[in-house]
């Protein structure tokens, strides 16, 4: 081997002993750390003492029951339990009152609104069979005998088919507008308890604002949150049950309203056509 390759060996060498040497200071510190917890834990403590793990309690029991007291349970609730503590005497009766009549008045409306209550096809069918068969008396008979939306409407037309066309068109306006009121009526109900509902929440929410601050103005020292959590829970299952009524009576009116906006014009175009056929009358007459 020549000079050159022994001096690049050794110059690799003493590269490698360098690196290895500054890992192992780096490394030297954490080893000994080690070493001396190992060292701890494997020496017995001293004067015959045991471990702080092994130690007998401080305070044991008398009559030698080493035993330890079992922790407190936990008191399991339902949601519904907690809910109807938080409301209370007054606020949970009001709601659940407010709440059957919320169901009660949907129910009542979506079965009111309806193309067959209001304009049942079976009998437009029939009434137009009649005034085709030129039983005009035998139609309004029919007409009145029937309790549909637009069966009032044809029934009033024709009361006053005898003074004209124009006298006829305008008590279908009459009846169709006291029909449509009275469904409108009955509709804003569920949109009274849309608007009332957030209100009763907020009501709720102020009371149970009121009786924590109440607490805590009545408290010398700085009060538990236990102290305060009924005022708070009323608080807000007030408001969140407020938002439960409310919303889907908002809904339900919306939806409702549109459908019967949608019912009474299809109302008034049936009975309308149905009824063209007497604008000869009001010529006549002129």
């Amino acid at each position: 081997m020549n000079r050159g390759s022994m001096f690049q060996f050794n110059g690799r060498r003493s590269v490698l002993f360098v690196v290895l040497s500054a890992a192992l200071l780096m490394m030297w510190p954490s080893l000994q750390l080690q070493n001396v917890v190992q060292a701890q834990e494997a020496t017995p403590a001293a004067d015959g003492a045991t471990p702080a793990a092994e130690a007998t309690p401080a305070a044991a029991p008398a009559g030698g029951d080493t035993t330890a007291a079992p922790a407190p349970k936990v008191e399991s609730r339902s949601f519904l339990a907690y809910i109807a503590r938080a409301c209370g005497w007054f606020w949970g009766p009001a709601f659940l009152l407010t709440s059957f009549i919320l169901v009660a008045l949907i129910m009542m409306n979506v079965l009111q609104v309806r193309r067959d209550v209001l304009l049942p096809t079976a009998f437009v069918e029939e009434f137009e069979q009649k005034l085709n068969a030129k039983d005009f008396q035998g139609a309004y008979e029919f007409a009145r005998g029937d309790d549909s939306f637009v069966a009032r409407v044809l029934a009033a037309g024709m009361a006053r088919l005898s003074r004209g066309y124009e006298e006829a068109v305008e008590g279908m306006q009459e009846v169709g507008e006291d029909e449509n009121m009275a469904l409108e009526h009955r509709l804003s109900y569920v949109a009274l308890i849309g608007t009332i509902a957030p209100m009763m929440g907020l009501m709720g929410t102020v009371q149970g604002m009121i009786s924590s601050f109440d607490i805590i103005a009545q408290s010398a020292t700085s009060p538990k949150p236990s102290e305060l959590a009924d005022g708070i829970s009323t608080a807000l299952v007030t408001t969140f049950i407020g938002l439960i009524l409310a919303i889907p009576a908002m809904v339900f009116h919306g939806i409702l309203k549109n459908r019967i906006q949608r019912l009474v014009l299809e109302i008034g175009m049936v009975s309308e056509g149905l009824m063209g056929r007497f604008a000869a009358v009001g010529k006549q007459q002129k």
